[in-house]
Parts: structure tokens; C-alpha cells; sequence
């Protein structure tokens, strides 16, 4: 039997269904975090944003609690990058994605290349009492006698949290660290790497899906051949896009028709359903992208959906989001867009 063709339309409302953008769910933060892969936070308010954007009656205190009991946690996961990660994915996850990252690290920083093995005893026995801010870590460091760059992979050779308040809406910068074991319970056994690889797919097309390999590879910072190894392990369904090209999915994941309405809804600075292993669903438009992730700027901009799409960005000015809209929109959405920034408006201004 062919496999069923999928159009980009039906693309584009899959990815939304199951980034929670096409209906409010009513789920805790560490299970929505879960369902949308995880929450790319070089920004820690940018995460709340995006919960405020997903889940119904969501209220900033939420995802705090859930960070400072531990059961939300940030640190370096796929591709190198901060991401907010529930307790119980944060393992298997970072297992799944070790060697590409150290790997990754090696080749970019070769001439700082040293002991790293020595260099995650230092921090290890620098944390040892508790947490310390990145400045301390990096300067105990140098008394060492390692250069600066070394620091950049130190997280890559031992586990590193992000420690709470920092990270949080109240105080956004995320530079105090401490050792995961302190915070994130280790499972008995501990997951395999061939386990965290397998949940990590699944992650991934739940939030994401339906994806080629190659979108699974960028997502997780693996080779595409990797990337095919873990997805033949994996019970999946298959489609086809336009062009041919082989799609994956988990069996049963919700596949809108093409025509479900889509809100407008405001995404944060960095939202993963715009970067490039997200590309198929178009939902980022490619004449907008060099304005959303501009080469000169050192955060993305944050942005707002219309129909499913990027139509403008927004930004926090005055106590009130102001939309700056790409092109003018028809009545209906322009109304929709002014009330829902109005919505925002007051979760900023919210105790």
C-alpha cells in the first residue's frame, strides 16, 4: 500500500496540535514540557511565555514551583543549548545526546582541547558543598591553571543544573550551577544511551512530527545515519511529503485536517516550532527569518501566529505587548491579535 501523502497545510496543523498551539491544554508544566520536547531557554522568561501560550489557565508561580522543587530542571541538552527538561526526562535525554556533544566540542574549541575527564574532577569538587555562580566556577578554574575556554565543555563531561531562583521570571539569568546529582534523582538502573536515544525520538515526533531523519538529526545534534539507526528501532507509521521525501511518526499521534483553525498565539524568544528542524511545518515563514533570528542580534525575536504562522513580533514596553504586524492583517485576526496581546499584557502584570 502507498503511504499517504501529506500536505504542508496538514504538516503545519500537526506541529501545532502537539505543540499545544492549535488548543490550551490542561496539563502540569513538567508533563507539557514533555509533550513539546522540551523548552529551548537561553531566556529563562521566554519558557514562560511559551507555557502561557500552551496551557490553560496557566499562571507564572506554575512553572516557578515546578523549577525550585526540581521537578522542571534547565541545562545544556540537545544541540548544546539550554532547555527546560522535566526531572524525569532530564537523564536519558543528556545520555542520549553525550558523545555527539562532546564530539561537537572537541572539533570546535581543539586548540583549548585538554583533560577534560581532569577538568570535571575540578568542578565537581568546586560544587561539592553546593552551588556556585559561573563567574566563581570559572575563576577557581583559572586558579587552576585552565584556560577560560575550557568551561564551555566542562558541562559536557560532568551534569550541570541550572539552580533556582536564577533561571526564573524574577531573575532571568541562568548562572548559577550546581551537580545534577543534587537535584535530579538517578534511576535505578540508569538509562542506557540506546535508551535515552529512543525516548528522545519519541520526544521529538510527539512534539514535532511528522519529521525526516535529517529533522530528528538537527533536533539532537546526531549524524543523520544515527538519526535512521534509532528510528528503525522504533515501531513507527510512515508518510511521504510533496516532494517524496520520507516522513516518520508515532502510531496514533493527532494529524489535524488541513483547514483546523489556528489562534493567534505569542511565542518567546528562541521557540523551537521556528528553528530549522521545524522547517517543513512553515510556520516561520522564510522571507521573515532573517528578521526573527537576525545575525546582528543576540536573542531571537519574540514573535505572534496568525492562522498558524509568524505574522509580526511583539515586545513588553511600558507595562503593555505592543504587536508590530509584517503586513496588514484582515479585521477578524487583527481583533483576535489585540485581544490575546491584551491577555498577555496582563499575565506581565500579574503577582
Amino acid at each position: 500500500m502507498a503511504e499517504r501523502v501529506l500536505s504542508i497545510e496538514e504538516i503545519n496543523r500537526a506541529v501545532l496540535a502537539r505543540q499545544l498551539l492549535l488548543e490550551r491544554a490542561s496539563l502540569a508544566p513538567e508533563r507539557a514540557v514533555e509533550q513539546v520536547a522540551g523548552l529551548q531557554t537561553q531566556y529563562a522568561p521566554s519558557g514562560y511565555v511559551g507555557l502561557w501560550s500552551r496551557l490553560a489557565g496557566f499562571r507564572r508561580e506554575m512553572l516557578t514551583d515546578a523549577l525550585m522543587s526540581g521537578r522542571i530542571v534547565q541545562g545544556w541538552v540537545m544541540r548544546c543549548t539550554i532547555h527546560m527538561v522535566s526531572a524525569r526526562d532530564y537523564r536519558p535525554l543528556t545520555e542520549a545526546v553525550r558523545a555527539p556533544r562532546r564530539e561537537w566540542w572537541l572539533r570546535a574549541y581543539r586548540a583549548a582541547a585538554t583533560d577534560m575527564p581532569k577538568v570535571a574532577d575540578a568542578v565537581r569538587r568546586y560544587l561539592a558543598e553546593g552551588p556556585l555562580k559561573q563567574a566563581e566556577i570559572q575563576r577557581l578554574l583559572a586558579a587552576d591553571g585552565f584556560t577560560r575556554e575550557v568551561w564551555s565543555g566542562a558541562q559536557l563531561w560532568i551534569d550541570l543544573v541550572r539552580v533556582p531562583p536564577a533561571g526564573t521570571w524574577a531573575t532571568p539569568r541562568a548562572h548559577v550551577y550546581g551537580l545534577a546529582e543534587h537535584t535530579v534523582p538517578v534511576p535505578e538502573p540508569a538509562p542506557s544511551e540506546e535508551e535515552g536515544q529512543e525516548l528522545l525520538v519519541r520526544r521529538y515526533l510527539g512534539g514535532f512530527g511528522p519529521a525526516s531523519a535529517k529533522d530528528v538529526s538537527l533536533f539532537c545534534g546526531w549524524t543523520v545515519t544515527t538519526a535512521r539507526q534509532v528510528l528503525q528501532r522504533l515501531e513507527l507509521r510512515r508518510f511521504r511529503d510533496e516532494s517524496g521525501g520520507e516522513l516518520f511518526d508515532l502510531p496514533g499521534a493527532p494529524l489535524p485536517p488541513a483547514g483546523t483553525p489556528a489562534p493567534v498565539r505569542f511565542l518567546g524568544q528562541w521557540d523551537a516550532v521556528l528553528l530549522v528542524h521545524a522547517r517543513r511545518a512553515q510556520i516561520l515563514p522564510e522571507e521573515h527569518r532573517p528578521v526573527v533570528f537576525a545575525t546582528t542580534s543576540p536573542q531571537s525575536v519574540p514573535t505572534f501566529l496568525v492562522d498558524g504562522r509568524v505574522a509580526g513580533t511583539w515586545r513588553h514596553v511600558d507595562g503593555a505587548v505592543r504587536c508590530e504586524p509584517f503586513h496588514e492583517l484582515p479585521p477578524a485576526a487583527a481583533r483576535e491579535l489585540q485581544e490575546e496581546a491584551e491577555r498577555l499584557t496582563q499575565f506581565y502584570a500579574s503577582d
